[in-house]
């Protein structure tokens, strides 16, 4: 019997010898303390994208269904004040449709960063057409007339989403590569692919549209975007990481196109965002010390209170 055993470990350390130095990463990374729980740095990255997620809930929610997450999930909102002027929009079939998918989808968000940290309440948000025609009227240099209604119709309330879920996607890309735990990672990647394809669905229907004018303005669906891009590459103080649907073709993929379906870097990536950037454009001041915009009160979380506090 203890021969039988001596040649069973032999076999065994034998094979072990034989398996690639992967293997005992990854089986040993599985295993790891940090591989479970989030550590807190990554806790205080991960809750403050839920700042985003909830005003992307509550748009989606309020545009497609009339209401938000008061009626669909109180408990995600835990206890948080409902947001200021958001309403159902008038959309069309289709857009309805997808805007109510992006709505169920960001309930999951929710769900999911919730399910690996703990949290802060909804913050106070203005989803307001007010709050919407101001955005608009910075990105132009001057008032719209009559002001920007994102509820009006369906070409507004898609430029008006345009405005939102690109500035999470960017968000996600700087955060990848802070974190530490592998659970943390593998959120934030689920997290990133979904947010990227909203981001994309929202401008290839703005795309088919590009040439179109908007009413009663006179002014191109790809002429807004430029506008919204541009505000937001001012207010971020981060450089260029945000792009319209048709750029000089120097802008384009590989220098060779003016259509812009999707943003990226001069290698065709996605662009990356500090919490601070993030923080300047929701704020609508290029200030993260500087509550505002869609925050009227401020963003929530470590991260978010940390300039607050430091104003």
């Amino acid at each position: 019997m203890a021969q039988f055993a001596y040649v069973t470990t032999a076999i065994v350390a034998f094979f072990l010898i034989l398996l690639p130095q992967s293997y005992f990463s990854e089986s040993t990374l599985s295993h790891h303390p940090r591989s479970y729980s989030p550590t807190q740095s990554d806790v205080d990255l991960l809750e403050f994208p839920l700042n985003l997620e909830y005003l992307e809930a509550e748009f989606f929610l309020y545009g497609s269904l009339g209401h938000g997450l008061d009626k669909v999930n109180p408990g995600l909102t835990q206890g948080g004040p409902s947001p200021i002027g958001a309403k159902k929009a008038h959309l069309d079939h289709f857009t309805r449709d997808v805007i109510t998918q992006f709505a169920w989808q960001e309930v999951g968000h929710l769900r999911a960063i919730k399910s690996k940290v703990k949290g802060f309440p909804r913050p106070l948000l203005n989803l307001s057409a007010e709050s919407f025609a101001k955005v608009f009227d910075s990105a132009f240099g001057h008032p719209l007339v009559p002001p920007f209604d994102p509820y009006a119709n369906s070409i507004n309330y898609l430029l008006a989403s345009y405005v939102i879920p690109y500035v999470g996607l960017t968000g996600y890309v700087g955060t990848a590569p802070k974190l530490q735990a592998r659970v943390s990672k593998s959120l934030v990647a689920g997290l990133l692919a979904v947010e990227s394809g909203q981001d994309a669905v929202i401008r290839a229907l703005l795309y088919e549209r590009a040439v179109e004018k908007v009413q009663p303005y006179g002014i191109t669906v790809a002429e807004f975007t430029n506008r919204i891009s541009n505000l937001r590459n001012k207010l971020g103080h981060g450089g260029w990481k945000d792009e319209g649907l048709v750029v000089p073709k120097y802008r384009g993929a590989e220098g060779k196109i003016t259509g812009n379906v999707l943003a990226g870097d001069e290698f065709s990536l996605g662009y990356d965002r500090t919490p601070q950037e993030i923080l300047r454009i929701i704020y609508a001041s290029g200030n993260e010390h500087v509550p505002g915009g869609f925050y009227p009160e401020g963003a929530d979380g470590h991260i978010a209170k940390s300039y607050l506090h430091n104003a």
